[in-house]
C-alpha cells in the first residue's frame, strides 16, 4: 500500500473539528505518541529518504517503515507498520535488538494527536490534528491507495484539504523539523 499525504500549518482545530463532526467524521480522543527514529548500519536514512522508527501509543508499540517519497504534489511513500507486543518492556526489547543489529538511535518526536475518519471520494481518510512538542500545531491529510488508484487518491486529497480551509502546505516531515530545531541552520 501507499500512503499518501499532505501535513499543513496554520489548522484551526476547532474549525476543523466542527467541519469534519458535520462531515460525519469519528473524531477520536486525543491521545499521545512517541516516534523514536533509527537510522540503519547499511545505509543512511537522510539520504535515501526512508524512515524507520517505533511508535509508542500508550502501552502499544509498532515500527513502521517509510520508503523513498515518490515525485507527486502530495507526499507519496510506501509504508509497512507491524504491532509489537504492549509495554514498556516490549520497547525496550525492541530497541536493544535493534542496536544490536547495527541500527543507531537518530531522535524522538513527541506529539499529541487526534484523528478523524472519513470517507469521501471512495476513499477511506484519515485526518490528524497534531501539536507537536516543540514545533506547533499541524493538520495532516493521509489516505492508503494501492498504486493503481494513486492518481485518484491524490486528485481526492487535495479536494478535501481544500473544502477543509488547509491550504499552508508543510513539506518536511515531523523528524527533519526535530533535527532543523536541534541543528540550527541544518537542511531539513
Amino acid at each position: 500500500m501507499l500512503e499518501i499525504e499532505q501535513k499543513y500549518t496554520g489548522a484551526d482545530f476547532a474549525l476543523l473539528e466542527r467541519r469534519l463532526t458535520e462531515w460525519g467524521a469519528v473524531v477520536g480522543e486525543a491521545h499521545e505518541e512517541a516516534d523514536h527514529y533509527f537510522n540503519a548500519p547499511d545505509r543512511d536514512f537522510a539520504r535515501t529518504d526512508e524512515a524507520f522508527r517505533l511508535r509508542r501509543v500508550g502501552s502499544a508499540n509498532y515500527l513502521t517503515y517509510k520508503g523513498p517519497k515518490q515525485r507527486a504534489d502530495v507526499k507519496v511513500r510506501t509504508e509497512l507498520e507491524i504491532a509489537l507486543l504492549p509495554g514498556d518492556d516490549a520497547a525496550a526489547d525492541m530497541t536493544r535488538l535493534l542496536t544490536h543489529l547495527g541500527y543507531r538511535f537518530v531522535a524522538v518526536v513527541k506529539k499529541r494527536r487526534r484523528t478523524a475518519s472519513l470517507e469521501r471520494d471512495g476513499f477511506p481518510f484519515t485526518v490528524c490534528l497534531d501539536e507537536v512538542d516543540g514545533l506547533g500545531r499541524f493538520a495532516e491529510v493521509e489516505v492508503l491507495a494501492s498504486e493503481d488508484r494513486r492518481v485518484d487518491a491524490e486528485q481526492a486529497l487535495a479536494r478535501l484539504a481544500k473544502e477543509l480551509g488547509l491550504s499552508e502546505v508543510e513539506r518536511r516531515s515531523y523528524l527533519g523539523m526535530v533535527l532543523s530545531a536541534q541543528t540550527p541552520g541544518a537542511k531539513s
